[in-house]
């Protein structure tokens, strides 16, 4: 049941950072964008999902106990951030939630911990520079091929269909090792049961509750036009997706966060919300700390 908390708040949380800029800009219905991003986290979980259970439980030695510890405070930190509106990685809660299980238990590995971080760093900034280089090659494109409104129109909402499902897709295959990744390494769960239990509790999260965290992605850190969400979302998905293959389950926050960031770069800097960019800074800086400081006491009061 914790597995399947932290994916319920992994999936209204983060199904922001994949159609929440074409939602705010008015493309995509919001039914059509939870019904599609639903089905397409369940397949790159199944598909890809396995690829980066190994990274999330090599920093605690995890029986059936410490993985339901570990899970149930990342749970509960990821669902506090999205009451509070706030996008925030997944990623780091969990991986939070180990390390205060390991300090409790004795076994924390922090020298492994180097591989996650730097990949953590990367992953907006990889994010900025895809967007970066996307605003200006597919401008290119559009501006010299598309001519036709109508046309460069359908393109565009076309386009964003494609971005979002294919970041669903990703998110699905980065991000289901986060949900029930530590109860493949306490031997509960194998990697097919767990990629299909966690896809489907994400998919929950999309359906039920995500609606808050779109219109901080959508809007309130730069505003967006259909071009803009194209360009956010397809590089959101490229990043997220080239850390799984590496085996790494990165912040889809951080990547979407990077890429509109990117993109209110080429349009004019001072149109990126410096108040809003802190305030999710924050957010993630606190989520790996909240979550294990409540993975530490949970473990404590299951000793006591």
């Amino acid at each position: 049941m914790s597995g399947i908390f932290l994916g319920w708040g992994l999936g209204s949380n983060d199904s922001a950072n994949i159609f929440g800029t074409g939602v705010t800009a008015n493309i995509i219905k919001y039914r059509t964008a939870i019904i599609l991003f639903s089905i397409f986290v369940l397949m790159g979980a199944l598909l890809e999902g396995p690829k980066c259970f190994a990274t999330v439980g090599m920093f605690a030695n995890l029986s059936t106990t410490t993985a339901f510890g570990a899970a149930l405070a990342a749970g509960i930190t990821v669902a506090l951030m999205s009451y509070l509106s706030l996008p925030v990685s997944t990623s780091h809660a969990i991986i939070g939630g180990l390390l205060g299980i390991g300090i409790v238990s004795g076994f924390a590995d922090f020298g492994k911990l180097y591989k996650v971080i730097i990949c953590w760093i990367l992953t907006p900034i990889g994010a900025m520079i895809v967007s970066i280089v996307l605003y200006k090659v597919l401008g290119i494109f559009f501006e010299r091929v598309i001519l036709d409104l109508r046309l460069r129109s359908f393109f565009l909402t076309g386009g964003l269909f494609v971005a979002g499902c294919y970041g669903a897709y990703a998110l699905g295959a980065n991000n289901v090792a986060n949900v029930t990744g530590v109860y493949v390494g306490s031997g509960l769960l194998t990697p097919l049961g767990a990629s299909a239990i966690g896809g489907l509790s994400i998919a929950s999260g999309v359906l039920t509750y995500s609606r808050k965290v779109m219109r901080t992605i959508g809007m309130r850190i730069v505003p967006m036009d259909a071009y803009s969400a194209v360009v956010s979302t397809l590089s959101q998905a490229i990043t997220i997706h080239l850390f799984t293959q590496v085996g790494v389950p990165v912040s889809a926050s951080q990547a979407i966060v990077g890429a509109i960031v990117g993109v209110g770069i080429i349009k004019d800097v001072k149109t990126v919300s410096k108040r809003m960019l802190a305030e999710i800074g924050i957010g993630w800086i606190s989520t790996p700390l909240l979550s294990g400081l409540l993975s530490y006491s949970i473990m404590r009061v299951f000793r006591g």
